[in-house]
């Protein structure tokens, strides 16, 4: 019986495995199965920045470079802006990136660190949820609070992607993965970023659909799956492969 419990863990795991070896040349994923991870997490992008842009007073919880500019755009008096929600939403994501930062340069194994950053970000997630369950998104305070809670989740995602190195696949900000689709030549690194612009796409619209027929919550929970999903997988597969060594 406990064997049969595990298989479809197994199943999964090689599935998602077989997905991270596609992307790679024939038997050079030194990676293991944390491309296809990253994949999930291109998609949690999507969803939350769906909900964060449509419901929370156009502002983004994962795509700091929009703040950046919206924050522009409502200090020369955008009436349509937000004054305060770009402004909350870097203060999150710095805390979260600054947070994982700090465990990461702690932590002996790179990947652990990346399970345990996901695992926060699942609650962190969760915690949203339950503010819009509770309190809906429109009032002033229930959307500073799903602000900050996404806003800092994407920060610890970001900072703890990218202590992964792992190449050509990014879960946050895709400028410079379609600039690489555009000017270099086509091969397994095109595969890759292609996989990165779909799956954000597909979480976006995916996230956009639940949001403008449901409301957050929906598009909140499936986020919340696909993070436990690969906080999961991420502790029970990753520490049992070799790790390769950490970024320069």
């Amino acid at each position: 019986m406990p064997a049969e419990r595990r298989r479809p863990g197994r199943l999964v795991r090689s599935g998602l495995r077989r997905v991270a070896d596609g992307l790679f040349p024939s038997g050079a994923n030194p990676h293991g199965v944390l491309p296809a991870l990253l994949i999930l997490l291109a998609l949690v992008t999507g969803l939350v920045d769906a909900v964060s842009f449509l419901g929370l007073g156009r502002v983004f919880v994962a795509n700091m470079t929009g703040n950046i500019v919206f924050l522009g755009f409502a200090l020369a008096g955008d009436p349509l802006m937000s004054k305060w929600a770009s402004p909350a939403a870097l203060a999150a994501f710095a805390t979260g990136a600054w947070s994982a930062g700090r465990v990461i340069r702690r932590a002996a194994n790179t990947r652990r660190a990346f399970a345990a950053a996901t695992a926060v970000h699942a609650i962190l997630v969760a915690a949203a949820l339950a503010v819009a369950l509770t309190a809906g998104h429109r009032a002033t305070w229930p959307q500073a609070a799903l602000i900050v809670l996404l806003a800092c989740g994407m920060g610890l995602q970001n900072a703890s992607v990218r202590a992964l190195g792992v190449p050509d696949l990014v879960t946050n900000v895709l400028t410079t993965t379609l600039t690489g689709l555009a000017a270099d030549t086509p091969g397994r690194a095109a595969l890759r970023r292609s996989a990165s612009v779909a799956a954000m796409f597909l979480g976006a619209l995916a996230g956009a659909t639940l949001h403008l027929t449901t409301g957050p919550a929906p598009a909140l929970a499936a986020a919340l799956t696909l993070l436990t999903t690969v906080a999961l997988i991420a502790r029970s597969g990753l520490s049992r492969e070799r790790t390769p060594p950490a970024p320069g």
